[in-house]
């Protein structure tokens, strides 16, 4: 099938094809003599292992190498896939920590606003954040 079949049965663009070809993710099982790209059930598989990956929140790195324990998996423990999303659990469960305290300076400086049509010039939030502090107190 061509990219743009294959874009079609999957839900994405052939751009988002192109790119995963380019980064190494997804390789057309062969190209026909005018060099357009011909996609099987196989690249199809594939495209669909990239998603969940993507959907999962997977960088391309770690899509990568799951890829290849997929493709080589007589060749690979289970183990090194856990070892990876053990990592991501532990960098996503890092970046929720980094958003609450977002949140939390956010809720904090938004409790002091007064927020009406006045003069930004005595804003309780433009002057916290013009001192560099993360509270109005």
């Amino acid at each position: 099938m061509k990219i743009s079949e294959l874009a079609k049965k999957v839900g994405v663009s052939s751009y988002t094809l192109r790119y995963y070809e380019k980064v190494g993710l997804l390789i057309p099982s062969k190209r026909n003599v005018n060099s357009y790209r011909d996609y099987n059930d196989d690249d199809v598989s594939a495209l669909r292992f990239i998603l969940a990956c993507k959907e999962s929140g997977f960088s391309l790195a770690e899509t990568q190498s799951l890829l290849a324990i997929k493709d080589n998996k007589n060749q690979h423990a289970c183990a090194e896939a856990k070892l990876i999303t053990q990592y991501k659990i532990a960098a996503i469960s890092q970046q929720i920590k980094q958003l609450k305290n977002m949140q939390l300076t956010l809720i904090n400086l938004e409790k002091y606003c007064a927020g009406g049509n006045e003069s930004a010039e005595f804003c309780s939030i433009i002057s916290a954040l013009e001192r560099g502090q993360k509270d109005v107190c």
